[in-house]
């Protein structure tokens, strides 16, 4: 498709929305704040629903942290014991015992794809290690790490690091248990193209244990939910934080910027993922990872210029995790389901979205890929949300804002509201010149690259559901471009809430099939360790 007949498509879909946003300034409503008040209403209603209460617990947080703990000492703490193992695994230590394992075959079209989705597909199903746990990272790696965790200070206080440190340590059981599966019970097409994810081990795997009905509305469920995931999480979470930090910095309050910073990002969005453009993936393949790490040594910069007061920051995130100060935040169990909910956000450890892009991964052995897996949630959130979390912190030792804020997550800085990325981005104006335009430029790479990697994770949840014609496949790619409008013109709460409840929601399904099918990820890692003399 030429760009110009492409650009002519996605402007002829969002060009109504424009006409609307014309009509609501000229009687001076806000576009903005007529789409918060239409996505509001279904926010709640899905919130609501997923998020029901136990013991005055979500009872999904009760089954994600369970399940993880459970997962961690059935396995013997395979989150610690094969921590070296997985290091070892991804450095290709153990490949002469693995034949399989192959070099990526990534220079083969398929379907017009971007280059990010076909290193997710494998048009061989070829993915080393290393190039498996980099696609799922880069999924990961995110405004999750930096409005996230923001969030969760601004929510919670600083204990709600201490939580998001526990949820990610458990969670790495987790993650090894669904993405053995997602190699075990794989598909490979004859043209080599590999599809994956709860979908398929939810079907094939409940079968071969003889609940073959139970197995195909459990894997229609999670497909539905991970198309959910993807307009919510996956984009509307990333558009609203892109959204905030570039309205900041460029000084935007006037009703209707939100929509049409919005627009922007859906036309942006649009070229890669409808147009198939290579050239704008294979580029943001290889920027975003490099400001991750740019990202990183930032934070560490910023915690090394502050060392003296590093040892007072760690002392609040132990003290305030049982006896939090954040005002609001409903005591110790408010604090810990602040931290559980951001962390299981970040890693998505439970939700199988993950095993989906380590399916492809070129092995004959599934456990393999499982410790390879396990990684993710320590380097996104043991390591990346903790020096997110140390900056805020030692930021706000001044007294900066108040924790709690208004309990919507924002809170006032010098006289100002800022919420989620916004509070980061003032953490690090503090001690690095220039920062909110480097920061700036960081989320809405990653809000991009996420939203990437987030709609090829919902297209093969809707290809489950309603096949492969290219029809279906526009349809969806269309949807997932207004999301990107009503994430940029909803406000951060309502936005967060639905994001939360689709991410949260695929947990249900999936969990199914992980406690029907871990047995086989024991008879998997027992081979995997034989093979390797472990």
């Amino acid at each position: 498709m030429k760009i110009r007949s492409l650009l002519l498509a996605i402007v002829g879909i969002l060009f109504p929305f424009v006409i609307f946003a014309q009509e609501n300034a000229a009687q001076d409503i806000g576009i903005d704040e007529q789409i918060n008040l239409a996505f509001k209403p279904i926010s709640d209603f899905f919130s609501n629903l997923i998020f029901f209460t136990v013991f005055d617990t979500p009872f999904v947080l009760i089954l994600l942290v369970a399940s993880a703990a459970f997962f961690t000492v059935y396995f013997g703490f395979v989150n610690v014991r094969h921590f070296k193992t997985a290091i070892n695994v991804v450095r290709g230590k153990y490949d002469s015992v693995d034949p399989d394992h192959g070099v990526a075959k990534t220079d083969l079209p398929i379907d017009g794809d971007i280059l990010d989705t076909i290193r997710d597909e494998s048009s061989s199903g070829e993915v080393t290690h290393y190039q498996a746990l980099a696609t799922a990272v880069s999924g990961t790696v995110g405004n999750g790490n930096i409005a996230g965790v923001a969030l969760a200070i601004a929510l919670g206080g600083p204990g709600a690091t201490f939580w998001m440190i526990v949820c990610g340590l458990l969670g790495m059981s987790t993650k090894f248990v669904e993405c053995t599966l997602g190699v075990q019970y794989r598909d490979v097409d004859p043209d080599g193209t590999v599809h994956g994810g709860p979908m398929y081990y939810l079907s094939k795997g409940l079968k071969e244990k003889g609940f073959a009905t139970l197995g195909k509305v459990s894997a229609v469920l999670f497909a539905i939910f991970c198309i959910g995931g993807s307009f919510g999480g996956g984009n509307a979470a990333q558009s609203n934080q892109a959204t905030i930090v570039l309205k900041d910095l460029m000084g935007l309050s006037h009703a209707g910027s939100g929509f049409f910073i919005g627009v922007i990002l859906a036309i942006l969005v649009g070229i890669i993922i409808i147009g198939g453009i290579k050239r704008i993936a294979s580029v943001t393949e290889k920027v975003v990872p490099f400001m991750a790490v740019l990202y990183l040594v930032a934070c560490i910069y910023i915690v090394v210029s502050n060392f003296s007061l590093v040892d007072d920051a760690i002392s609040l995130i132990f003290v305030e995790a049982f006896n939090p100060k954040a005002i609001g935040v409903g005591g110790a169990i408010g604090v810990l389901l602040v931290g559980f909910k951001r962390a299981a956000f970040s890693n998505e450890a439970g939700a199988g979205s993950a095993s989906i892009a380590h399916s492809a991964v070129k092995t004959k052995y599934s456990a393999s890929e499982g410790l390879v897996a396990l990684l993710e949630p320590f380097i996104d959130t043991v390591v990346i949300c903790t020096m997110t979390a140390l900056v805020i912190i030692i930021f706000n030792m001044g007294g900066a804002f108040t924790y709690g804020g208004d309990g919507s997550g924002a809170v006032l800085i010098d006289g100002v509201s800022y919420e989620g990325a916004g509070i980061t981005s003032q953490a690090f104006a503090q001690y690095i010149p220039f920062s909110d335009v480097f920061l700036t430029i960081a989320v809405v790479l990653f809000a991009v690259s996420t939203m990437i990697s987030w709609s090829y994770y919902g297209l093969q949840s809707w290809k489950f559901l309603f096949g492969k014609g290219k029809m279906a496949d526009l349809t969806y790619k269309m949807l997932f471009l207004i999301f990107i409008i009503i994430g940029a013109a909803a406000n951060m709460k309502s936005i967060w809430d639905f994001s939360d409840a689709m991410i949260f929601a695929m947990v249900f399904p999936n969990m199914i099939g992980l406690f029907f099918l871990f047995p086989k990820v024991n008879e998997q890692l027992k081979r995997y360790l034989k093979a390797i003399g472990k």
